[in-house]
Order: C-alpha cells, then structure tokens, then sequence
C-alpha cells in the first residue's frame, strides 16, 4: 500500500497545488486531488512539531510541509527525548476497543484465576506463534483467546478448521502449536474461521502473530513472557 501511495506522489511530482496559508482542509483537498480516483483520506492534523501536517492515507502516515508544498514519508525522532513520534502515532492508531472483539469467535484457555486478558491473532503454521505458545504456557492468572487467522497456505485454514473443529478446543491448539501433534480431520460449522480472518483483515493485522491487550494496544510478533508480563501489567494500569 505504501509504495503504491508514493508512486501516485511521484507521478504527480510530489507537487501541491498552492496555497497561501497551510490548513487542514486545504492540505486535504491537495492531496486528494494528487491521488485522485476518489482516494480516501483518512485524517489530516497538525503533527506538532517543525510546523508539519499529518496525513493518513490507507492507514499509512505522511508528513506535509506547512506551505502544502511538498510531502514526505519517513519517521520524525525527537532526539532529545529518544523517542520516535512516528512509531508512536502509528501504535495509537493502531489501537482498538478491546471489549468490541467477537471473542465467541476465539479459542479460550482460562490459566489460574484467569483474571488478567489478552487477546492473539495467530496461524498453525507460524513459526513465531508456536514459539509464543511455549512462552504461554509459563504465564500464569491470565485468560488468553486465540483467533485464528489462516493466512500463511491452504494448509493452514485446514489445520485451523480441524482445531476449531475439535472437541477440546484448547487442547488440540496447544497439542499441534507446542507437540506437533497434529489435529485430526474433523467436520462441524467452522465459519467462526472465515469469520475470524475478516476481523483480522478488517483490523489491518498483516502478520501472526498479532497480540491485543486490555488498554487496547496491539503487539505484532512474537513476545518473550517478560515483556508480556510487562504489557500486560500496563495495560491493566490504564
């Protein structure tokens, strides 16, 4: 998505029409008109420093000069406070409402007392997801629901439907992801699956696995039980 924004920049030289004085509207309308086709613009707001202009177009971030003369694509570091501001945007808004996931849609295993959540995006066949299941099982008082998200092969809504499919859920999940023990073929009303893949889509999850916590942040890849302890333990305190 991103190259294919630049590219339609570039076409039209990277060029907006001039303007006397940068505001939102105006520098929406620019680059509205430099897309064309009916381009969505998803917001356009001050970036809060150097006299920028954010603008979301498909989900990524620019930047435009205050003259909406010129736009740019990159990361702004504040280096004297060590922090990247564009990764930081881009978590905000990559953020969700927890509570308004289809969590009937996930496997549900219940540890401990069950009392602290998360929530994971994940395919049979990823490699990190099945290391992140080892990590799982040392994390203790925590109830974690797994959607599954076949995107990797055909094998992998395969595995997934046997899974769903299975009498004991949980456990042929944990089986396959942390034995290799494989599910068996299995026949039931398994659209909780394709369900499941177009909230994954719909979320612009692009890789598994995905980790969503409480305070609605997500974490794409693999996490060490450490730092989910972490995550976990900040999402509860906010």
């Amino acid at each position: 998505m991103l190259k294919k924004i630049i590219a339609l920049f570039l076409s039209a030289g990277l060029l907006f029409a001039a303007a006397a004085q940068a505001n939102e509207a105006n520098v929406k309308k620019a680059v509205e008109s430099i897309l064309g086709n009916g381009a969505k613009i998803d917001s356009v707001k001050k970036a809060g420093v150097l006299g920028l202009y954010e603008v979301i177009v498909g989900g990524e971030i620019a930047y435009v000069d205050e003259k909406a003369g010129y736009i740019f694509f990159g990361n702004i570091v504040d280096v004297k406070a060590r922090k990247d501001l564009t990764e930081e945007r881009k978590l905000k808004l990559a953020q969700i409402k927890f509570s308004d996931l289809p969590l009937e849609l996930a496997i549900k295993q219940v540890k401990g007392n069950g009392k602290r959540i998360i929530a994971s995006f994940e395919d049979p066949n990823c490699g990190y997801c099945k290391k992140l299941a080892k990590e799982l099982v040392n994390l203790t008082d925590v109830t974690i629901y797994t959607f599954l998200y076949p995107i990797l092969s055909p094998d992998s809504l395969e595995k997934s439907k046997n899974i769903w499919c299975a009498a004991d859920k949980p456990k042929a999940w944990n089986d396959w992801m942390i034995n290799g023990t494989a599910p068996g073929a299995a026949k039931c009303d398994a659209s909780a699956v394709e369900k499941s893949v177009a909230l994954g889509q719909k979320l612009n999850i692009r890789g598994t696995p995905t980790i969503f916590f409480t305070d609605g942040n997500r974490v794409p890849g693999y996490m060490p039980v450490a730092q989910l302890e972490k995550a976990i333990a900040a999402a509860g305190s906010n």
